[in-house]
């Protein structure tokens, strides 16, 4: 049974380093796009910290109940304005992830600020008001890590297959690219195979990264 006060609790603490998250990798990948002559994600709108254009309504209300598979809405790339288009995709691919980590390092920073705040009244706003912080700083550095791994996972059309493809010959490399179509079903597979051995086979290539994660930025992760 669903205890829905304790569900509301942990959204209220999750949603806003979620919505950063996101928004800064999908920003990042076209920003690095732009960097690399195409305009595409510029024209779109798409460079921007505003979540708005960057969230798919019907992949955020999937990403914010279990089992928190949910998507955004794809930045366009027209990789055709690259002068090399498969290092160029390589790059873009990179950019999302890397800005995960970025924003990790960053709420990391900000949880050690807040931690040392003093306190002289447990009672008194500055508490009910630093406390809610710490607690999405510290949701922001496991979020971002947990994200920008899955991101790497080499299952199309998640970032790590583009990463993966720019190593493979070229023909190959656009047939493995072309499974993205089943990407969501594949993902969705190992989830439920999951769920009949008894343990998270996503987990147990992604939970080791976020822990290790956690490790470097003086955090006490959760898994």
């Amino acid at each position: 049974m669903i205890d829905i006060a304790q569900y509301l609790r942990e959204m209220t603490v999750l949603i806003v380093p979620l919505l950063l998250t996101i928004t800064c990798h999908e920003a990042a990948h076209g920003l690095v796009a732009s960097w690399l002559g195409d305009p595409t994600a510029k024209l779109a709108g798409r460079i921007t910290l505003n979540p708005v254009r960057h969230i798919d309504p019907f992949g955020f209300l999937i990403m914010i109940v279990p089992p928190h598979i949910g998507w955004a809405k794809p930045v366009p790339v027209d990789s055709r304005y690259f002068k090399d288009q498969r290092t160029g995709m390589l790059l873009v691919a990179i950019a999302g992830p890397g800005a995960n980590l970025l924003v990790a390092a960053l709420c990391a920073a900000l949880f050690h600020a807040l931690g040392s705040i003093p306190v002289t009244d447990p009672d008194g706003l500055g508490v009910r008001v630093l406390v809610p912080l710490l607690s999405m700083a510290q949701a922001g550095v496991y979020v971002s890590l947990l994200i920008g791994a899955f991101n790497l996972l080499p299952i199309p059309p998640l970032d790590g297959s583009n990463i993966l493809a720019r190593f493979l010959p070229e023909d190959l490399a656009w047939r493995y690219l072309e499974m993205g179509r089943y990407g969501i079903l594949v993902i969705i597979g190992l989830m439920l195979l999951g769920n009949v051995v008894g343990f998270s086979l996503i987990g147990t290539l992604l939970f080791p990264v976020v822990r290790a994660g956690a490790d470097i930025f003086g955090m006490n992760s959760p898994f």
